[in-house]
Order: structure tokens, then C-alpha cells, then sequence
């Protein structure tokens, strides 16, 4: 869509066509819903300003980015939002040429702006392309942004940084004299006399420049862009960021600087959608729901994973004082927000920031305290150097509760929580261990919370996979339970969410099968493993994981060590990809990992074996 030549009033009559098919689409397939609505104004003013065909259009997260899709030809598509072989929901150059990078986890727009600048610096063409940065204020709470900002400022490369603040987390507007502080910054002649005068008092000695320093930070109280003044990149703002017409002026203001720039707006959440205006998270990211009412289309009285943790750590705190906790921006997601209302003092959300909830947690396991770090597996990859120095070096008795791990449906590629396993059992003292159903899980939570090492646990999003299997017994260390024991040659051994997999697919089959719930990936139970080894030829490895580096793997090396040559083993891991985004089933079926589609792979590797 070519906005370039409307005028005010027909881009305003855009952003509402545009909000109405977000709403539409998202209370249909779900997705995220308030910031994208919020960040309408400043996209399309974006694309009125600056071009997304050149200058590179860098989304912090890219979760509110639909406006964006909407933008550059993809309206006709954007029914097939997070559907499987459809529109992302993030940004993906794959998709468009106009989505300049990948992306799904917060806090590296700049990082990639910084590097786009020297790119565009290096092959001289800073006459005609920009790049255009948009991060949230959420965002702003990790250190990667000021990593990027501390090299941006030195070098001061031409770049115009869109800071969304959506939760007055930074600074209120203070009415008429910010919007005129803020235009006036942008302009020309502010630039200009910035400069001169800086030039015209070096002339007079530290004492003027000291007077005509203390005058300029006075006028920068009235605004919150001190910081990033200091820090050397100009800074513009607090600006409506629902403001069109202020928007596009300060926007072209801003392209002509020829320097780093942040532009400070302040959204509305949901803006445009009444119900969801305002900051609770619940419409942060949503499923299908009722556009009239805002209640959710989707009901189900079973707990599931992500519950039956909230339940089992409530427990265990009642009984023990010395249980914290910490998640990285989701207290929701991961089930924290009723341990933080119940126990403000002793469980904390610490914003964007995964390095700094390890870390800080390893202090207070050291401390004599027992926490529990609860993150997505997917998010728990930005605090890998903290797992490894901070924690496992010292042996801390810290638990890694890693929420999503799995597929995890529609968020797709840069959420799929499946290399967890593979990088976190390479490192010394860490015990990695699974639950498959609630009871097991309950069981799993005690373990953990008296075992003396660093520990991760792992659990799918959503609900496990059901069974009618014996009851979980409790767990002890390094020991697996072995769920049916029959007279076959061929053995199901299930990890996690992959017993239940694995039973599944046992129903289907024509023959009786051996299954062991493994628990543990590391260690491993040697012995129970001998002893099967020597009943049954054929394994079958059932977990939601990443085959290279996995359970699978972890089986191969025991089998190597101990000599044992007459196992075959076949791993329904997943292979060497980046999985898509979708509906879990609809994603396991593209992968093969169904329990029909398995039962034909074990009966056809048992036959080629006859």
C-alpha cells in the first residue's frame, strides 16, 4: 500500500481500517493484540516518512509489527496470521523484502540498527538510506540495548531510534510545553544553534561552558532525554504517539539530523479496542475471542503444565521459607503472578532481563536461599554464559523451570523451546530431569526443591499428553520408571511430555511394547538401562527435543561407554531445523511426530528388521 501522497485525514482513516483488521484477524486466530494496536499511528507514520524498500525498518520483537504487514502488501494474506504455511507473526525477510531481519526476542534492534550503519557507512550510501529502529520501552530494561547505545553514541552513526513508551514507565507528557520542546528539538535552527553555541563558548573559557552547559540540562529536565544526551545521541521528546500530523513532522525533522536520534513516543496499549486500552498484560498476547464481550472462544477445565507448576510451588513455599523465585517479563505466562501477589517479598519479575534473573538468583542459592528461576526454554538460551559461570562453576542448588518447552505453536521459529536439553546437559553439576503428567510433576517440584545442585526441569505449553499409565512414584535421583515390562524385543522410552507421546503411540500398535519413563536425562539410570539392554534390541526414544545433542544422544554415548553393540536405536526427536510456526498439531504432523504417523515408522523399522 503507497501512503506516500495521503493526506492526514486519509492516513487516519488507514490506521482505523487498520485496526479494525487486526481485530478481526487476531480475536479469530489469536496473536498479539495490545501493542500492536497501540504502535498503528507510529508505523504508518513511518512508512509515510521513510522508506521500508531501503532504509531498513528494524522491529524491537516485531510482535507489533501487524500494522507494518498491513502496509506492504500483505493485507490480502493476513486471514493465514500464525497459521501454519501462513503470515508469522514476526517479522521474516522470507516473507517480505520489507522485513529487514528475524525477529522474536526483545532488546537487539539496535544492536542490529548499529550494525546496519556501519554496513550502510561502508558502502556510502548514508545520503540515502536510514535505518529505522522500534523498540518498546519493555525492551529498554535489558543491558544489549545499552550495549548497543554506549557504541552508538560514540560513533555517532545516522539513526533514527522510535522509542514506543506504552506504560509511562519513562515519563508522563507535561502538556503544551513538552509538544513544543519536542518540536523544537527537531528542528533546524535548535540543531544549528546547538552547535554554534557549544563553538562560541569553548572561545570563552570552562566558566561559560560551564553556564551554557547547566542552562541547556536545566531546559532537559522538563524531559526525560537527559540520559540519552549524556550518552551523546540527541533525543526528542515525549511526543503523542497517536498523533499523526506530530508525528510525521517530528519524523522528517529527525531524518534530516544526520545523527543517532530518539524519538520518545507514548501509545495507549489496545488503543482503539476499549476493552483492552490500559496495561493488564492478559492483552498482551491472546487466543480467539469474542470482539463484542472479550472473553475467551477457548475453555478448558483441565490444568495444564504451566497450573500444575503455579499449584506445586504454592505448595512447597507454605512449607518452606527459605523458596524465591524470579521470571524475566512474564509472570503470567510462566504462573509467577500468584506467587508475587501471595509472596511479594520473595518472588520477583526483574523486566527483559535473563542474565540478570540468573545471576541474582545464583546470589541468593549462595545466600542459603532456594530459588526457583522460572523462564521459557526458549528465553533461558540469552542466559546461557550466567547457567554455566554464575551457577554451575559454584554448584549453586538453583532450579531452572524451563516453561515452553516443546513446540509452541503459533509464536514459531524464535519460541520453539527445543534446544534447552542439548545445551544444558553439556554442562558440569547440572541434573536434568522431566515430568510426565501432574502427579509426576508434583513429584518433581519436591525433588527438586531439596536436591542439593543446580537442576532444570522441563514442561510443555498447555496441557500434557493424557495416560492411563501407573502413578508416578516419587522421584530419587537417577533413577527412571519402568511403566509396562512385556516379553518384546522392541522398548518406548519416553522423556517428559514424550511419555505420553509414547504411549499414545503404543495404542496404535499391533504389538505389546516395553515403556520406560526415563526422568532423567542427566545422569542417567545405568542401571535400569543395562538391564533392558539385555531384553530389548529396539529403542525408540520419545521426546520434545532437539535430536543433535538430545535424549537420543545422551542414550548413544551410555551405549558407547558401556560397550553394548546390539541396540538399535531410532530417535522421534526433532531433526537439524528451525520449526515453523502453526498449530501444534498441524507442526508435529509437518514433523512426522504424530502417534499414527509414528506407529508407521516403528512398524516399518521393525519390519526391515525381520
Amino acid at each position: 500500500m503507497n501512503i506516500k501522497d495521503k493526506n492526514i485525514q486519509e492516513l487516519e482513516k488507514i490506521c482505523q481500517d487498520i485496526r479494525n483488521e487486526i481485530l478481526r484477524v487476531v480475536s479469530k486466530n489469536g496473536g498479539h493484540l495490545s501493542s500492536t494496536l497501540g504502535a498503528t499511528e507510529l508505523i504508518v507514520a513511518m512508512h509515510k516518512v521513510f522508506d521500508s524498500k531501503k532504509d531498513p525498518f528494524i522491529f524491537d520483537v516485531s510482535h507489533q509489527s501487524y500494522a507494518h504487514k498491513l502496509l506492504t502488501d500483505r493485507w490480502n494474506e493476513f486471514d493465514t496470521l500464525r497459521q501454519f504455511n501462513g503470515l508469522c507473526g514476526y517479522t521474516k525477510p522470507t516473507e517480505s523484502e520489507d522485513d529487514y531481519f528475524v525477529a522474536g526476542h526483545s532488546s537487539t534492534s539496535i544492536s542490529l540498527g548499529v550494525g546496519a550503519a556501519k554496513a550502510i557507512a561502508l558502502k556510502g550510501e548514508q545520503e540515502s538510506r536510514v535505518p529505522v529502529i522500534m523498540i518498546g520501552d519493555g525492551s529498554m530494561t535489558a543491558g544489549m540495548v545499552y550495549e548497543a547505545l554506549n557504541e552508538l553514541g560514540d560513533r555517532k552513526y545516522p539513526m533514527i531510534i522510535i522509542l514506543n513508551d506504552n506504560e509511562m514507565s519513562i515519563a508522563k507528557p507535561i502538556g503544551a510545553l513538552s509538544r513544543i520542546l519536542s518540536s523544537a528539538m527537531a528542528s533546524p535552527f535548535y540543531q544549528r544553534f546547538k552547535k554554534s553555541t557549544e563553538s562560541f563558548v569553548d572561545n570563552f573559557g570552562e566558566t561559560a561552558h560551564y553556564v551554557a552547559k547547566r542552562m541547556e540540562e536545566g531546559l532537559k529536565l522538563i524531559t526525560p532525554g537527559i540520559m540519552f544526551e549524556e550518552m551523546g545521541i540527541n533525543y526528542i521528546g515525549p511526543v503523542d504517539g497517536h498523533n499523526l500530523e506530530q508525528l510525521i513532522e517530528i519524523f522528517q525533522k529527525a531524518k534530516k539530523l544526520d545523527t543517532p536520534v530518539i524519538i520518545h513516543t507514548q501509545t495507549i496499549k489496545g488503543k482503539g479496542y476499549e476493552i483492552a486500552e490500559g496495561k493488564e498484560e492478559k492483552w498482551h498476547g491472546v487466543g480467539p475471542f469474542d470482539l463484542s464481550s472479550g472473553s475467551s472462544t477457548k475453555k478448558n477445565s483441565i490444568k495444564n503444565a504451566t497450573q500444575i507448576y503455579t499449584d506445586a510451588l504454592l505448595h512447597l513455599c507454605e512449607k518452606n521459607e527459605k523458596i524465591v523465585g524470579v521470571t524475566a517479563a512474564m509472570p503470567s505466562g510462566t504462573g509467577m503472578s500468584a506467587l508475587m501477589e501471595k509472596y511479594p517479598e520473595r518472588f520477583w519479575d526483574v523486566a527483559i532481563a535473563e542474565q540478570h534473573a540468573v545471576t541474582s538468583m545464583a546470589a541468593l542459592s549462595k545466600e542459603g536461599f532456594k530459588p526457583f528461576c522460572t523462564i521459557y526454554s526458549t528465553f533461558l538460551q540469552r542466559a546461557y554464559d550466567q547457567v554455566i559461570h554464575d551457577t554451575c562453576l559454584m554448584d549453586l542448588p538453583v532450579v531452572f523451570a524451563l516453561d515452553r518447552a516443546g513446540i509452541v505453536g503459533e509464536d514459531g521459529e524464535t519460541h520453539q523451546g527445543a534446544f534447552d536439553i542439548s545445551f544444558l546437559r553439556a554442562i558440569p553439576n547440572m541434573t536434568l530431569f522431566a515430568p510426565r503428567d501432574e502427579k509426576s510433576f508434583h513429584h518433581a517440584m519436591a525433588f527438586a526443591s531439596v536436591y542439593d545442585h543446580p537442576c532444570s526441569l522441563r514442561y510443555p505449553r498447555g496441557l500434557f499428553i493424557e495416560t492411563d499409565l501407573p502413578e508416578s512414584l516419587p522421584f530419587k535421583l537417577a533413577k527412571s520408571q519402568l511403566l509396562k515390562s512385556v516379553e518384546s524385543d522392541t522398548l518406548f522410552i519416553g522423556y517428559g511430555n514424550g511419555v505420553g507421546r509414547a504411549y499414545k503411540t503404543a495404542e496404535l500398535l499391533k504389538e505389546e511394547v516395553s515403556i520406560l519413563d526415563l526422568r532423567f536425562v542427566k545422569p542417567l539410570d545405568t542401571q535400569m538401562l543395562k538391564n533392558l539392554a539385555c531384553k530389548h534390541k529396539r529403542w525408540f526414544v520419545f521426546s520434545d527435543s532437539a535430536k543433535i545433542g538430545g535424549v537420543g544422544s545422551a542414550l548413544l554415548e551410555f551405549l558407547s561407554n558401556e560397550k553394548i553393540a546390539d541396540i538399535e536405536l531410532t530417535s522421534f526427536e526433532y531433526e537439524d531445523i528451525f520449526i515453523t510456526h502453526g498449530s501444534t498439531k498441524l507442526v508435529e504432523e509437518s514433523l512426522g511426530l504424530l502417534p499414527e504417523q509414528l506407529v508407521k515408522r516403528v512398524e516399518h523399522k521393525n519390519e526391515c528388521e525381520i
